[in-house]
């Protein structure tokens, strides 16, 4: 889907509309989002490698600092460090070292002078406010549905109480998980809810097990992606500057044009078995679909 999109420039939906108006200047789709980004200063001393080396250094020194607070440096291995390190406390430490890269690579070389530089920093925080707001409503809420609801217990309980052929169960589970994903939030949740169930339901030796478990991973990634309230869409339409509303509209077209295709594949492959005749059948469907939409399209 990502390569037809690309290739042919082939957009629809409210992407569509929002690309137009971008087109025309019109950024926010009519609507000014960020009131509080100013005009920023254009210069001409920055090259590419001032934004490449802090995002590399960022990168590192996070995952160095993340590996420090696990006890890495005091001899335990680097995986177990991983696992119990303190990831918030790696992570401003991680922050906290890439500013002061910053400085020393920027400073010297005059590319920002002392004052802007320390003026920038509470503009930064200032901007992550409202992601701030909007995250901690969303994992309340995620907490809320998973927690207190117990949407993942009753979901469980329903798989293992049921007596539906085999067959149905990739269809069947890509389609809860990416409704339970959609509902709480989180795909590593939606993983840690299913995939358990799927192991006690097919034996080792059984292909169709490989075939369900690739049903969670997908409908769970699919239900986590279009899910207005994951962290991870929401850091992403942070990221781009888009209002998070509009990054969820524009984005669900195409998910559930894919997602159509995919329960159609995960149908042949249950009653087949056949991880080519799958694929096979998904992208047919995945054909037709775009080919209704551009006949739609064109009649318009």
């Amino acid at each position: 889907m990502v390569f037809i999109v690309c290739v042919f420039n082939f957009d629809f939906g409210p992407m569509k509309q929002h690309e137009e108006c971008a087109e025309k200047g019109d950024l926010f789709y009519g609507r000014n989002d960020f009131e509080i980004i100013e005009e920023e200063k254009v210069s001409t001393k920055g090259r590419v490698m001032d934004l490449v080396l802090p995002v590399i250094f960022l990168i590192f020194s996070c995952i160095t600092c993340m590996v420090y607070t696990g006890g890495f440096f005091d001899g335990v291995p680097f995986v177990q460090a991983f696992q119990e390190c303190n990831a918030s406390f790696g992570l401003v430490l991680g922050s906290f070292f890439t500013l002061v890269f910053m400085f020393i690579l920027y400073i010297p070389r005059k590319i920002i002078n002392f004052k802007d530089f320390f003026e920038a920093l509470p503009v930064g925080f200032k901007m992550m406010v409202p992601v701030i707001m909007i995250l901690v409503l969303a994992w309340t809420l995620g907490g809320f549905v998973s927690d207190n609801l117990q949407a993942g217990l009753f979901v469980s309980n329903i798989l293992k109480s049921s007596s539906i052929s085999t067959a149905f169960l990739p269809p069947l589970l890509f389609l809860i998980a990416t409704g339970l994903a959609f509902s709480t939030g989180t795909s590593w949740g939606t993983f840690g809810i299913l995939i358990p169930i799927v192991t006690s339901v097919f034996l080792e030796s059984d292909p169709m097990l490989v075939t369900s478990i690739a049903a969670v991973l997908a409908g769970a990634v699919c239900g986590d992606h279009i899910s207005p309230i994951s962290d991870t869409t929401i850091m992403a339409s942070a990221g781009a500057q888009s209002n998070h509303i509009f990054h969820v509209t524009t984005q669900l077209p195409y998910a559930l044009v894919v997602a159509s295709a995919c329960f159609v594949g995960y149908c042949i492959a249950g009653f087949t078995g056949s991880t080519i005749l799958a694929f096979g059948g998904a992208l047919v469907v995945l054909g037709i679909i775009l080919l209704i939409i551009k006949k739609v399209k064109l009649s318009k």
